[in-house]
């Protein structure tokens, strides 16, 4: 079985700053005890299909908290999309949950997770859910959500949790109530679901060290201590290559048991796949397709190929924006902008530039290119 390959000289993408030097340099990481020894990791991927699928959020959410929370969750948009993706062939979703959503109701959430994992099952596919995520919006607040606004890459996009309370983590001024939540958001979802068959993996931290740069660092160790306990029987992992910090992608090497790495330049990809390999501990791209730089056209044969799993950014054009590239946030001002009414009202179509920079379709079901849709038919077996 063909798996992972990653040079130093290949890990991140251009939006990540670490370079090869300071992997070069980079210290043992000590693991937390309870990783799967190399044999199972090896063995439960051998177990699996070709692991194909995208980062998924519906189009009408703008966010995690939109899409969980129990006004918003939307299980007829869910199971319409989630068809388009059956027909695609993709059997794997990626999706973020969130800290606020399971403090305000961890009931009704586990709830809304199960209608969520049936819709995905009858249509032959698994999730690998993410806790905590260092992008985008420092400040997520339960409630009506923000209108999009126009022309911009994940405009109401909530970090988890909030990059105050991240700091407060690491200074260990975070109030009792805020610990709790934390702990038990990671180890009470993870025995809950923790024998389900159609939950994938579980993945702590995606991209930690964007909040606040080295400060996420005793939430993610935390994190990976409480996984341990909840002791789930599926595989855990923290994003490596895609993390801001050299420390991160050592935590992420040391302890997962599978490996999630990120790559949004096609012409690094078999370099990461080569380091994974020589490991051979099973990776998962989790996080891939960034036109131009990294395509379906170029990215998916290579990890087919190599039989990685393959997980792209993005799935209908919809609130995220995410068709927009992250150069559209520069030297903007989101909440300025939405005080001024540069929206996407209700109703209306959602702006779209030339070249789409993620996603696959429109919400009417066009895709954005045949061609792709093609592709991916033809190497998940569905044309």
């Amino acid at each position: 079985m063909k798996l992972f390959r990653a040079t130093a000289a290949g890990m991140l993408f251009a939006a990540i700053t670490l370079g090869v030097a300071d992997l070069a340099a980079a210290e043992e990481e000590t693991p937390v005890p309870g990783r799967w020894p190399l044999e199972k990791a090896r063995a439960w991927y051998a177990k699996q299909p070709w692991l194909v699928g995208c980062n998924y959020i519906p189009a009408n959410a703008i966010n995690q908290l939109e899409m969980w929370q129990a006004d918003t969750f939307d299980p007829e948009i869910i199971d319409k999309e989630l068809a388009w993706a059956e027909e695609l062939g993709f059997n794997t979703l990626r999706v973020y949950l969130h800290d606020l959503v399971w403090g305000d109701d961890a009931d009704g959430l586990y709830q809304r997770m199960d209608k969520f994992l049936d819709i995905c099952d009858q249509r032959g596919i698994r999730v690998l859910f993410v806790f905590f995520d260092d992008c985008h919006r420092p400040d997520p607040k339960l409630g009506k959500q923000p209108p999009p606004v126009r022309g911009f890459h994940n405009s109401g996009w909530a970090k988890c949790p909030a990059t105050e309370v991240v700091i407060r983590y690491h200074e260990k001024t975070a109030s009792p109530e805020e610990v709790a939540r934390l702990r038990g958001y990671v180890v009470e979802t993870m025995r809950r679901f923790k024998d389900d068959p159609r939950v994938l993996a579980w993945e702590l931290y995606n991209e930690p060290g964007r909040s606040a740069g080295e400060r996420s660092v005793k939430l993610l160790r935390d994190a990976w201590k409480w996984a341990r306990e909840a002791a789930p029987s599926q595989p855990v992992c923290s994003t490596a290559e895609g993390s801001a910090g050299k420390e991160y992608v050592e935590i992420a090497r040391a302890n997962s048991d599978v490996i999630s790495f990120h790559c949004y330049d096609d012409s690094k990809l078999e370099e990461i796949i080569d380091f994974y390999e020589k490991t051979g501990r099973p990776a998962l791209c989790t996080e891939y397709m960034a036109r131009p730089k990294s395509t379906f056209q170029r990215a998916l044969p290579i990890l087919k190929k190599h039989n990685v799993a393959a997980i792209n950014w993005g799935f209908v054009s919809g609130k995220t924006g995410t068709v927009w590239p992250w150069s559209s946030r520069n030297g903007k001002d989101v909440y300025q902008l939405r005080e001024q009414g540069v929206i996407v009202k209700p109703g209306e179509p959602f702006p779209e530039p030339k070249t789409w920079f993620h996603d696959i379709y429109r919400t009417d079901k066009t895709p954005y290119d045949p061609a792709e849709a093609e592709l991916i038919r033809r190497l998940t077996g569905k044309k």
